[in-house]
């Protein structure tokens, strides 16, 4: 039974490990199809940032209620995932508590991840209490309805599965080592292998079960524990819970730059320098990009048109709601919803990478990131203010997508709304968004 068991769990091993293999190249794959941007530059400034805001949690803090609990259970499930290699070790060999030779420090150590496992438990009991009871307006606005909000609560009901089941299995090991248990006493000397503060108030439960009930019990969780983390491990990929990997790279590879410094767009830098060059040849035809044959689109309407980061960022998005929260346009009732900007184009970035999946390449669906997942209406509520990128605790730039597009509205289809039309029309033929002739604008000093 014990070899089968060993083989068992290599196989659930493999197996989960693989599929998680399997959907980080698909989503390395899905982030490639933007367009490459250079951000190698000053890696200590980078490394710095990464350390302060996604190793630090110094944004989330910032809102100390959700931000101290959210610290707690991020550090809490990394540090109890440390006995995650015992298992593995006990389960490949067909050990028990393998690591137990390091004496009082194991028993220091298993009491310290109980207490954790214990405050990561609260934890998640009030994010559910949050999200559910207090009626906090950014948990209920129209993007957070069907998955998104779901999602939200599987992890959480997932998060509280994984750590009763923790203390369940300890619990009953505990007992089980009490009873000296064959495959559980520690050398039949009756000393117990860890310290258990938290699980051993599991013991008058557990106290009249006889051996074989109490291995049934022990293994039952144990097993359940890890299939449940190499379950978890898999499902990230389809959650918004996959910034717990991405956030990392996200912050690494976030804009240095002041937020209010926009990137130019190389085709109209090499345009304008055309038409300040007397020997250029003005009726040249424009240049054509290598992969398409075809001139360079101006700004984006599909995912395709935007940079491998704004697709990172559009994974890594948590779905908090602190953007929406902090945009004013939100705030005075338009559509705008920076969240759901990166919902969608999430959202659409997986529809793309399916239609991969499906045909072996891309074939045109008829759809795009513009019109289809975000509206106009949402692009032109933006203020470009930049409280959304400032309030991202995980560094996410959902403005830069907002412009990207615009960009694309404006040069590419000329379908701005009338006034900044009319704006951009006296721009050029008067050289100020006002509808005055250029002749006329000292009228105002001859006026008595």
């Amino acid at each position: 039974m014990q070899i089968i068991a060993q083989v068992a769990f290599v196989i659930a091993l493999i197996v989960g490990i693989g599929f998680f293999v399997r959907n980080v190249r698909r989503l390395i794959r899905n982030i490639k199809l933007g367009k490459e941007v250079d951000r190698s530059d000053n890696s200590a400034a980078r490394w710095k940032k990464m350390g302060k805001i996604a190793i630090g949690q110094y944004k989330m803090v910032r809102r100390p209620v959700s931000g101290i609990v959210h610290i707690i259970v991020y550090l809490g499930f990394i540090i109890i995932n440390i006995e995650v290699l015992e298992i593995v070790i006990d389960g490949i060999f067909g050990t028990h508590r393998v690591m137990f030779f390091m004496g009082g420090f194991y028993s220091f150590l298993i009491a310290t991840l109980e207490i954790l496992a214990l405050l990561v438990l609260i934890g998640v009991i009030i994010f559910w209490t949050r999200r559910n009871i207090s009626n906090i307006y950014r948990f209920m606005s129209r993007e957070m309805t069907k998955w998104p909000k779901d999602d939200a609560n599987y992890i959480l009901y997932f998060e509280m599965a994984l750590m009763s089941l923790f203390f369940i299995m300890n619990g009953a090991d505990l007992q089980l080592q009490l009873l000296g248990a064959p495959n559980y006493a520690i050398a039949n000397e009756g000393e117990i292998a860890g310290y258990f503060p938290v699980s051993q108030v599991l013991l008058p439960l557990l106290d009249g079960l006889n051996v074989s009930t109490l291995v049934i019990i022990e293994r039952t969780a144990w097993w359940l524990h890890i299939l449940g983390i190499l379950f978890f491990l898999n499902y990230l990929y389809y959650s918004k819970h996959l910034h717990i990997l991405l956030a990392f790279p996200n912050v690494y590879y976030s804009k240095l730059k002041p937020q209010g410094e926009f990137d130019n767009i190389d085709a109209v830098t090499k345009e304008v320098q055309l038409m300040m060059d007397p020997d250029a040849d003005p009726f040249a035809a424009p240049e054509e990009t290598e992969e398409e044959g075809e001139p360079e689109k101006f700004g984006a309407s599909d995912v395709f048109d935007l940079n491998r980061v704004q697709l990172l960022n559009a994974y890594t998005c948590t779905e908090c709601g602190r953007c929406t929260s902090e945009c004013p346009a939100n705030n005075t009732g338009k559509l705008l919803s920076p969240r759901k900007i990166m919902m969608d184009t999430r959202d659409r970035l997986e529809e793309v990478g399916e239609n991969i999946n499906k045909n072996g390449s891309f074939k045109d669906d008829g759809k795009q990131l513009l019109d289809d997942y975000i509206l106009r209406e949402e692009l032109w509520a933006c203020t470009t203010c930049q409280a959304c990128v400032e309030a991202c605790p995980v560094g996410i730039d959902p403005l830069s997508i907002i412009v990207e597009m615009r960009r694309y509205l404006m040069m590419e289809q000329s379908a701005g709304p009338a006034d900044l039309n009319n704006a951009m029309g006296n721009i050029e033929n008067n050289g100020a968004p006002w509808p005055y002739n250029q002749m006329d604008r000292l009228n105002w000093a001859n006026e008595n």
